[in-house]
């Protein structure tokens, strides 16, 4: 085996990096950190787009502000976080937002579906295949390196999504990365580096499991059992020794029926930005508010159905209206209302103020 120049080369660069950052740390003054980024910036965009969720952001926060003030161990992931819950309460999107906030765009991080890797043959393609095996030259894995190692500045992001529903074998590869932020590819040739990422784990273990004279309870008691449930269910599919290598498990609740609007308006703000190619903008009257929010409101389902409510009973309307250019110049202003029956929308033009 003949080494190329590359692999010669690599190690002095890695050196040479090392030693430079090495030098500006101990150059900048103590106040002042490497990361870019605000904390409380960062949590402001979560806590607008992240509805009924406080507890779970709070604790984020104090986990970003750990990171930002450099307080963390160096040969550790800067942060591990497992966010719990049922479907549709925020936790991808608490990813893709934070994604959005530190890099710019809600798809800079790197997801692994877990689902897909519930076979154990399936296992290889997180690690890469091992030596004398079709692909092990390649060192193909499903991660993507510069989502996951980030920059100087900012933190790379990894999303391991569904963790449950892995093979047991792939959630067992996942403990060096947790512990020393590193995992070895199969291959032997490569090591994956975690340690300037944010690791997010989700998970809806013990979130089905809810007994139907639970929901008269006061919402601090329904918290408090959906707790206790969710830690049941998580001790019986993970070992303690995983379990113990995640910094923060945090509990995302179900979301309340009150604040059903907020998720209507949250909907109509992201059906806007896709109207916004078309020179077009919607409003709701309050009777059309009011009658989405019946629509959407599923909590097995969460902010999930709340989309499903709009493409099923919104876009049709808007997309039969946007197909009639006779009725929508450029730049309309429209306005859904209920149309006949109250049982579906109407699309009309706001008349311009003269």
């Amino acid at each position: 085996f003949q080494p190329s120049l590359t692999d010669a080369i690599m190690p002095f660069i890695n050196d040479v990096l090392d030693a430079n950052q090495q030098h500006d740390t101990e150059r900048r003054p103590a106040t002042q950190s490497r990361f870019l980024f605000d904390p409380d910036q960062v949590m402001a965009r979560l806590s607008s787009r992240i509805i009924g969720q406080s507890e779970a952001l709070d604790e984020i926060s104090n986990s970003l502000k750990v990171v930002k003030a450099e307080l963390g161990d160096p040969h550790r992931p800067l942060a591990t976080f497992l966010l719990l819950g049922p479907t549709g309460v925020g936790k991808t999107e608490t990813v893709r937002l934070l994604a959005e906030a530190l890099h710019g765009s809600s798809d800079a991080f790197c997801r692994i579906d877990m689902n897909t890797l519930a076979q154990e043959h399936y296992a290889a393609s997180l690690t890469g295949a091992p030596p004398g095996y079709v692909g092990s030259k390649e060192g193909t894995t499903l991660f993507d390196r510069q989502a996951i190692e980030g920059d100087y500045g900012r933190p790379g992001i990894v999303l391991f999504d569904e963790l449950e529903k892995a093979n047991d074998q792939v959630i067992r590869a996942l403990m060096n990365v947790l512990d020393n932020g590193q995992l070895r590819l199969s291959a032997g040739n490569t090591t994956l580096n975690f340690r300037n990422s944010l690791i997010f784990m989700t998970s809806n273990l013990g979130a089905g499991q809810q007994s139907s004279g639970a929901r008269w309870l006061p919402a601090h008691w329904r918290a408090i059992q959906q707790k206790r449930r969710q830690e049941a269910a998580l001790s019986a599919r993970l070992d303690p020794e995983f379990i113990n290598r995640i910094d923060h498990r945090i509990h995302y609740q179900s979301l309340p029926g009150d604040q059903l609007e907020q998720l209507v308006d949250l909907a109509l703000e992201k059906l806007n930005q896709r109207l916004g190619r078309h020179k077009v903008q919607l409003v709701l009257d309050q009777a059309a508010r009011q009658w989405l929010a019946r629509q959407g409101h599923d909590p097995r389902y969460g902010a999930r159905a709340m989309a499903r409510a709009f493409r099923r009973h919104l876009e049709p309307a808007v997309a039969h209206y946007l197909l009639n250019p006779d009725e929508c110049p450029t730049g309309s202003q429209l306005r859904a209302s209920l149309g006949k029956g109250n049982t579906t929308l109407r699309i009309s033009p706001i008349a311009p103020d003269h």
